[in-house]
């Protein structure tokens, strides 16, 4: 495991470039910071200074290295290396509520905005007025838009909201793509169709993931539930309740397992199995050092309730690699199919690099299918 402070400002949203020797982070401000790996170090190489609001979502296309930037100040901004600058391209989100998160389609024509207006923006790029437009997916979403994820296929669309629901929507843009092949989800799509909305889970859904397949859909919700279902005649739906503190983030490493992190500070592994429906909670991925505590004596413990109004002489220290919650995921290498290394960032700051192989073989009973 590598750990790398960058900041003492929280990181509120990251993203990687093609062959992950760069970082885009927001610093919980109106900024965009690109660092690039020199050696065991980063070194800050430009700072994105066009949101006047709170950047609250990046995503970095591999193939065309665009950048696409979302933030309160409802706007989406496409970032564009021109020699050794990026040029922004504005779009308009028509929206009148703050932008919540971003995420470029798999083919890169167009990308998908969560805001708290209570819809998704669809933006795609129209050659004839060279700009960026949007469409709108509004029904039945009743709240703010808090994370999406994009099936293989270009046009399903994962969303998490506000109102407790995981929905699947039908992305379809008959400008700018092909009729696409029936799935698992269904095979009628129009633009805005419902596939699939999730019942039993009753708190914000934070996270979103599809598996590397695009058959199964997983979400993490603010009730401490991770919850998976499946494409088919009937979605088969597979969660469970943890005794951990919220999650925020969620992604599928192989098509059976989930890594999943929060406000627990640590990820933590789930693995799904198909045949009995049943989702089981696989281990934690950060294993936390034992710390030798000595027994305290009457007087000790009465000089410390009179001086610090508790009864520990020692104060509260996080055993975990991360000090604070961690906010998004991102997997490294061997895509969601059979993940290798994943890294996260959190609000302490820091960014942490994880290697699959070396947890399983540290951790005696864990098993990653």
């Amino acid at each position: 495991m590598a750990y790398h402070s960058f900041l003492l400002e929280p990181i509120s949203c990251h993203a990687w470039n093609k062959d992950r020797t760069q970082i885009a982070l927001c610093p919980n401000n109106h900024d965009v910071h690109i660092y690039k790996k020199e050696g065991n170090s980063w070194t800050k190489t430009h700072v994105l200074k066009e949101h006047n609001g709170q950047v609250t979502g990046i995503d970095w296309a591999p193939e065309s290295n665009r950048i696409v930037t979302c933030g309160t100040d409802r706007n989406a901004y496409v970032w564009t290396l021109k020699g050794d600058v990026w040029k922004p391209t504005l779009v308009i989100l028509r929206i009148n509520r703050a932008a919540r998160c971003v995420k470029w389609s798999p083919k890169e024509n167009k990308f998908a905005v969560g805001s708290g207006s209570r819809l998704i923006s669809i933006c795609y790029f129209e050659q004839e007025n060279d700009w960026w437009v949007c469409k709108h997916i509004k029904k039945p979403i009743r709240s703010t838009i808090l994370c999406l994820d994009w099936h293989p296929n270009n046009v399903l669309l994962a969303a998490g909201s506000c109102d407790f629901k995981c929905r699947i929507f039908s992305a379809y843009i008959k400008e700018v793509e092909e009729k696409p092949a029936p799935t698992p989800w269904g095979s009628k799509m129009p633009f805005g169709e419902v596939m699939f909305e999730s019942t039993g889970t009753a708190g914000w859904v934070h996270g979103v993931c599809f598996s590397e397949s695009g058959n199964r859909v997983a979400w993490a919700s603010h009730d401490s539930t991770v919850a998976v279902a499946e494409g088919g005649k009937t979605a088969v739906l597979a969660s469970l309740t943890s005794d951990t503190l919220p999650l925020l983030c969620v992604t599928f490493i192989t098509e059976n397992s989930l890594v999943a992190a929060g406000h627990d500070c640590y990820p933590m592994l789930f693995v799904f199995n198909a045949e009995k429906g049943v989702l089981t909670f696989g281990g934690k991925l950060d294993v936390p050092k034992q710390s030798a505590q000595k027994g305290l004596t009457a007087r000790e413990r009465f000089q410390n309730l009179d001086k610090k109004a508790t009864s520990d002489t020692k104060e509260a220290v996080l055993e975990s690699l991360h000090k604070n919650s961690i906010s998004q995921i991102s997997v490294l290498a061997g895509g969601k199919v059979k993940c290798t290394k994943f890294s996260t960032t959190g609000m302490d700051g820091g960014m942490a690099i994880w290697d699959v192989k070396t947890l399983e073989s540290a951790m005696k009973d864990l098993k990653i299918v």
